[in-house]
């Protein structure tokens, strides 16, 4: 690692280490970063799933989608009225058929959710966890306490689907990936397909090696884990930030949690069948950057998931330096054409833009959040 990489490393470490432990356990997996309802984590779960099962379970997929749309915008909800009073109004509207629950709007495509619940997902059933979130929220010493049983509603989902034993072997790395267009961009409706053989219980090297870049205190893992996903992997996962990983470690004992850098992965070229890493790339300086990019698609052999939280359709990287970090704006186009550079093929999700083609939903809590789904494709010389 070259010396301007070192000491960046070392300003990035700083602003990690000095928050408490606590702090770092707790704050991303909560409100919109909630993995249960993260669109972006929902996508990243997807990808996993879809490697290990190919495309078995795309009506659940496309029923999670609507999901966390819509327990979103009631999570938000609830949260800005603080009186449940007013939820069981909304409930009562839903139930007529009312699009206005004494002056709160309800968008079109919760009223249709509610309408089309419970809902048939293969052999599954999708439950109304509209109507069990609304009478379930409760107070609780003035606070709102979300019904968390009607959060939890795809977790139970996938763990049964999972592991019912009936799941098909790993599928990867072949046949080229379909597309549906959606508007300004392009979205992988699924993945590559290869027969293989399914792996033993506890056989971790014929289990799909998964990698996750600065895995923070298991924020997303920990939902891997609970939906029955965890266990069909071979993960690692590494962080920058001691706090994390001494977290991380605390909660799941036993699983390969480690102090890593992303500018030197401390792996050989194509470890790992896939990687995947949330809101990083826009804390690192256009030079590290770059050579975290190189980093991640020198250790991945099959593919990856990488969600972002501030790009934009613009034709530079716009760098903003924020005390001994970055809260950089990226390209999009400059993005795409780093990751052909090493010799992967982007395939974009603009999180809004999906959702509306999905659903109709019109409410994104960040407009520039985007997810790229990357596979091998033919190196730029």
């Amino acid at each position: 690692m070259n010396e301007a990489r070192k000491v960046e490393s070392e300003g990035l470490t700083r602003s990690w280490m000095q928050h408490e432990a606590a702090w770092l356990r707790d704050y991303l997996v909560a409100g919109v970063e909630d993995p249960r309802i993260n669109v972006q984590s929902v996508l990243t779960r997807h990808f996993l799933v879809r490697a290990l099962t190919a495309q078995r379970f795309g009506t659940l997929m496309e029923q999670e989608y609507r999901f966390a749309a819509v327990m979103n915008w009631l999570v938000g909800l609830a949260q800005r009225l603080g009186d449940v009073e007013e939820l069981a109004t909304i409930l009562y509207a839903l139930k007529v058929g009312a699009d206005n629950a004494e002056g709160i709007e309800i968008p079109h495509f919760v009223m249709q959710t509610f309408a089309e619940l419970p809902a048939v997902a293969g052999n599954l059933t999708v439950v109304n966890y509209v109507e069990s979130f609304l009478s379930g929220t409760h107070l609780a010493d003035g606070q709102v306490r979300l019904h968390q049983a009607a959060l939890d509603t795809f977790r139970d989902l996938w763990r049964g689907a999972l592991t019912s034993g009936e799941s098909p072997a790993p599928a990867l790395c072949s046949a080229p990936v379909p597309r549906v267009s959606c508007g300004r961009v392009s979205l992988l409706a699924g993945t590559p397909t290869e027969t293989a053989t399914k792996p033993a219980a506890g056989d971790a090297h014929a289990m799909l090696s998964v990698l996750e870049v600065a895995c923070g205190s298991a924020n997303d893992y920990r939902f891997l884990d609970s939906y029955g996903i965890a266990p069909l992997l071979n993960y690692t996962g590494f962080d920058l930030c001691l706090n994390n990983i001494e977290n991380a470690r605390v909660l799941f004992a036993g699983v390969r949690f480690e102090v890593g850098n992303v500018f030197e992965i401390a792996a050989a070229d194509k470890t790992f069948d896939l990687c995947f890493a949330h809101d990083l790339f826009e804390h690192l300086s256009l030079e590290g950057m770059q050579t975290a990019i190189g980093e991640v698609c020198r250790v991945t052999r099959c593919g990856l998931c990488l969600g972002f939280f501030n790009m934009d359709e613009i034709c530079e990287h716009r760098v903003r330096a924020v005390d001994e970090y970055h809260w950089n704006t990226l390209s999009m186009a400059r993005m795409k054409e780093l990751f052909a550079g090493h010799g992967f093929t982007a395939q974009v999700f603009h999180i809004g833009s999906f959702l509306r083609q999905q659903i109709g939903c019109e409410q994104t809590h960040n407009p520039n959040a985007y997810t790229f789904l990357l596979r091998p494709g033919f190196k730029k010389s």
